[in-house]
């Protein structure tokens, strides 16, 4: 019997052998296959009133306007504290020239870098031939792998206009200021802080990307000679100018009947990079707050700001407080908010009198008397039970709440230190920058002169916008005729990405390579968040993105990520693979400047592995051997127990036993 139970157990065990040997067989062949491949690389600026004739067209022609009409929807960059603005991707020309630009309501001209520009500092470095954008090269077949290799160089940040065939000068004409050939229109701006941006004017082709239902149009822009002051030192390419004029990307687009006569922006919390932003009408949802916008009283967007209640009490404020020349001013282009000085002196002590509990520290920056607080921990969501709840209100009786995050920042160099982002303003106007408006919506509906509120979540905001129903734009760059396969230019800031990836193609797995150099010795932790922050800008789960290999040369690492499908599928769908290959193209992950100077090296796509014929067949053949042969061992197991019980017989107790002899020992 014990021969009989140890044979059926070698048995058993060579068959378990035999499937882990052809489990592991596939999946080694799983991950041997030629992949998918591309790069990228990474990236502090911080005005004519409409006359009334022009205000009064506008909503003429407005009015006309029937059905639904499209939004330029774009997503946000950049850290508002790190670098002191939000900015947005425009391309201009044909073939499309990406540029990195401010989101600026406080300017009137969009303007980029010109390459004839005599002073312009060195801004965004990115990787694109400008002669033929991200041309398709070569697509391979490898047995059911697909590999896509892309044209790319380094591109300068300066717009080419002998690049761009549909680039036109504006020429010289009355209304405008000429050069000194009198034969092109030009501009000069000059900002608060003393920079300063002119140069000439010319017209071309704007697109707004992938995700923007706006197809492109033409329009007038500034093409930078000379730039000073922080424009010339910043990161960002230029200024995208959303204020009231008629060099206006906002106004431009409206004049022509393109989008209705509204924007929206959407800034990321602390902590939290970029946010949204639509050119044209949204539907206001429900709970969004409203005050009233002159557009006669000052060329800025202004809202009828009342009172600041801190707490849950008013300052006491003369009445007119925050009501000064040009009203209380929206600016997305400044970084904090300026109160006047009594109103900021009556917000300081308020504050300080609700925190007197936290230790003051000195500010990050010794040329500032910053006033700060340590003592309140690094979690953010924590803020709001330790620093008193401020509301703005309007003179429509109507309130905005501000959080914590609304009116702080982040100390620099004391963890779990915050200082107050609001600051004395030596005129009389209340002017409020991005910090204020961090995780809320705010809409300037310029057709019916308000300007709205809600508090929400930024970062989710993208995925829940409603849109209107207009159909998605054509491609604005024509397949290219000399690459040696024939197919669309899916890499165009306009043009589909259907053909990335084939139908029947089904993505397994993605990865990417990325060079980071930083001086932060602490990489493991550093690895960590930067993995969740990938994983929010490619819109997938925290543990679909996972950190796969490491290797370092001094202070450059070069770091792999994958993003596997979510549980329980065992493939990524073609609509989420298309959009994570499409912001890796499109440069859209955008990470904080502390992790230092990133590079997008490449990505590869694999696809999901399926068994051939014979490994299916045999497959199904081991799991019914395997089945039967359990049944097989059950049963006999049943069996000797059941013949073992019948064979063992038990005596009554008591009953009599014959008698034995035992047999003599033989010697």
């Amino acid at each position: 019997m014990a021969g009989t139970w140890l044979h059926l157990t070698s048995s058993f065990l060579i068959v378990c052998y035999v499937i882990g040997f052809l489990i592991s067989t596939v999946v080694a062949e799983n991950h041997q296959r030629p992949p998918t491949v591309l790069p990228l690389s990474l990236s502090s600026r911080n005005h004519s009133l409409h006359r009334h004739v022009d205000n009064l067209r506008r909503r003429l022609f407005q009015s006309k306007l029937s059905g639904s009409t499209p939004n330029a929807r774009l997503r946000l960059y950049d850290d508002l504290l790190s670098n002191g603005y939000h900015t947005a991707r425009l391309w201009i020309g044909s073939p499309p020239q990406e540029f990195a630009l401010i989101v600026d309501t406080g300017s009137t001209v969009t303007y980029v870098p010109c390459s004839s520009c005599s002073h312009c500092g060195n801004h965004q470095v990115r990787f694109r031939d400008p002669s033929s954008p991200a041309r398709t090269l070569e697509i391979k077949r490898t047995g059911s792998s697909l590999r896509i290799l892309f044209l790319v160089r380094i591109q300068d940040s300066r717009f080419q206009p002998e690049m761009s065939s549909t680039y036109q000068p504006v020429k010289c004409n009355p209304s405008c200021n000429c050069d000194d050939e009198q034969k092109q229109c030009t501009y000069h701006r000059r900002y608060a802080e003393m920079s300063s941006s002119s140069g000439v004017l010319g017209e071309d082709l704007v697109s707004f990307g992938n995700e923007s239902e706006l197809m492109p149009q033409r329009a007038v822009f500034g093409c930078e000679n000379v730039e000073t002051g922080d424009l010339y030192n910043q990161r960002a390419d230029g200024i995208m100018g959303l204020g009231r004029g008629r060099l206006s990307i906002m106004d431009q687009l409206v004049d022509k009947g393109v989008i209705g006569d509204s924007f929206s922006l959407c800034y990321g919390g602390m902590d939290v990079d970029g946010g949204a932003m639509v050119l044209g009408k949204i539907a206001p949802p429900p709970d969004m707050v409203f005050s009233h916008s002159d557009p006669f009283r000052s060329p800025y967007y202004n809202i009828e700001m009342k009172e600041i209640h801190v707490g849950g009490k008013r300052l006491e404020l003369p009445d007119g407080a925050f009501d000064g020349r040009h009203g209380t001013v929206l600016d997305s282009g400044t970084t904090y908010a300026y109160f006047r000085r009594d109103a900021f002196a009556a917000f300081r002590d308020a504050i300080l009198s609700a925190v007197h509990f936290l230790k003051r520290i000195p500010g990050p920056d010794p040329n500032y008397n910053d006033i700060c607080f340590t003592g309140a921990g690094r979690d953010v969501s924590r803020l709001p039970k330790i620093f008193p709840q401020v509301e703005m209100v309007f003179n429509n009786g109507k309130k905005l709440l501000l959080s914590p995050e609304n009116y702080l920042f982040r100390h620099s160099k004391a963890s779990g230190a915050y200082c107050l982002g609001i600051f004395p303003n030596s005129e009389s106007t209340t002017l409020l920058g991005g910090i204020v408006f961090r995780n809320t919506l705010v809409t300037y509906d310029r057709s019916n002169d308000r300007i709205g509120f809600l508090n929400t979540n930024c970062s989710e905001l993208w995925r829940r916008v409603q849109f209107s129903g207009a159909p998605a734009p054509t491609p604005l760059v024509s397949p290219s005729k000399d690459t040696k396969m024939e197919i669309p230019s899916v890499l165009s800031p306009s043009g589909s990405p259907s053909n990335v990836l084939p139908g029947s193609f089904h993505v397994g797995f993605i990865t990417f390579d990325m060079s980071i150099s930083t001086t932060d010795s602490n990489l493991k932790s550093i690895l960590k968040e930067l993995t969740e922050l990938i994983s929010e800008e490619l819109e997938v789960d925290n543990s679909q993105a996972r950190l796969l290999n490491v290797t370092s040369q001094e202070k450059d690492y070069l770091v792999r990520w994958g993003i596997f499908p979510a549980e329980p599928a065992n493939y990524i769908s073609n609509t989420i693979a298309r959009s994570i290959i499409l912001r890796l193209r499109d440069h859209r992950i955008q990470l904080p400047e502390r992790f230092g100077n990133f590079k997008l090296m490449e990505w590869n796509a694999e696809p999901q592995r399926k068994l051939t014929s014979w490994q299916h067949r045999f497959l199904i053949m081991l799991v019914g051997s395997v089945t039967t042969l359990i049944l097989s061992l059950s049963a006999i197991g049943i069996w000797l127990v059941h013949r073992q019980r019948q064979q063992t017989a038990y005596e009554p107790v008591g009953a009599s036993i014959p008698e034995r002899y035992l047999q003599p020992l033989q010697s």
